[in-house]
């Protein structure tokens, strides 16, 4: 399935916001869920989850559309499954430039599941929610254990542990990678693969890092009136790079594999953020 297409263009002009832009997005972005959500209900109902998956993946490339966002993709995604994908996170957009591109479950920070309207989204998604706290921490590995070795789903992390606002990449939490040590199928280990995800042009020129804010959503931010003014933007470019997949045996430790995994992410957005990538897409753009 591909994206639908008869939402409208926003690379019109670059202002920072405009009010009937954002009011068109938001009633389209309503319409979209109200068409597809239920049928991704039906499906996780009947436990057809292979189903669900590519439906999502159709809903998040429609919600791409009608935010406007064009993503410049490097790479492939990792075809194997399952497979553990570990990306960088500035916005609750990367849920959407993610979901466009790869089939698989999110793991979220619990509070995630409690917000309005995302959270009923997330859940709906098969979305794992973990709690930070330690005490908790060999509970949400059995759970992602789980949902790779039982039910086959990839997973994608942010091992960040929280957002931040798009011009660098935090240190990551081992911790999180931990079910790195999962085996499939027949013993092999499970291919994780490094994400970067960077926010670079609006309607065709740089962010910058004054304005790269905007679109990254961090700290003690309010959802709300930052929605609105996402929705109101222009034509948002992503860049979002998938590097080569690689496994724990490769790496001495489950540190230094978070180490490579940062370390390639954290160059990768740095050169982008600075203008230092070429932008035309390996994999075609969705727009």
């Amino acid at each position: 399935m591909s994206a639908p297409s008869l939402f409208p263009d926003a690379c019109q002009t670059r202002t920072m916001h405009a009010p009937v832009t954002a009011a068109v997005r938001l009633v389209l972005i309503v319409l979209w869920i109200v068409l597809v959500v239920p049928w991704v209900g039906v499906m996780a109902g009947l436990h057809r989850v292979a189903s669900c998956r590519r439906l999502a993946r159709f809903f998040w490339r429609g919600a791409a559309r009608i935010f406007g966002i064009q993503l410049a993709v490097r790479g492939t995604p990792c075809a194997e499954r399952p497979a553990l994908f570990v990306a960088n996170h500035a916005s609750y957009l990367d849920i959407i430039v993610l979901g466009a591109l790869v089939d698989a479950t999110f793991v979220a920070k619990k509070e995630v599941g409690q917000w309005p309207a995302i959270g009923f989204l997330s859940k709906l998604g098969r979305t794992v929610f973990v709690e930070r706290r330690a005490r908790h921490s060999r509970d949400q590995k059995n759970e992602m254990m789980s949902r790779l070795i039982d039910d086959r789903e990839s997973l994608i992390l942010f091992p960040e542990g929280t957002s931040n606002d798009g011009n660098r990449v935090l240190p990551f939490k081992s911790a999180l990678l931990s079910v790195a040590e999962a085996r499939i199928g027949d013993g092999r280990p499970l291919p994780v693969q490094p994400v970067s995800v960077a926010y670079t042009l609006l309607d065709g020129l740089p962010i910058g890092r004054g304005w790269r804010p905007f679109f990254a959503w961090y700290g003690d931010m309010d959802l709300a009136p930052h929605l609105w003014m996402v929705l109101g933007a222009g034509c948002l470019t992503v860049e979002v790079d998938f590097h080569p997949p690689v496994t724990l045996d490769q790496f001495s430790s489950r540190k230094a594999l978070t180490d490579h995994c940062h370390r390639i992410i954290g160059h990768t957005v740095a050169q982008a953020v600075c203008g230092r990538t070429a932008v035309a897409a390996d994999d075609g753009t969705v727009a």
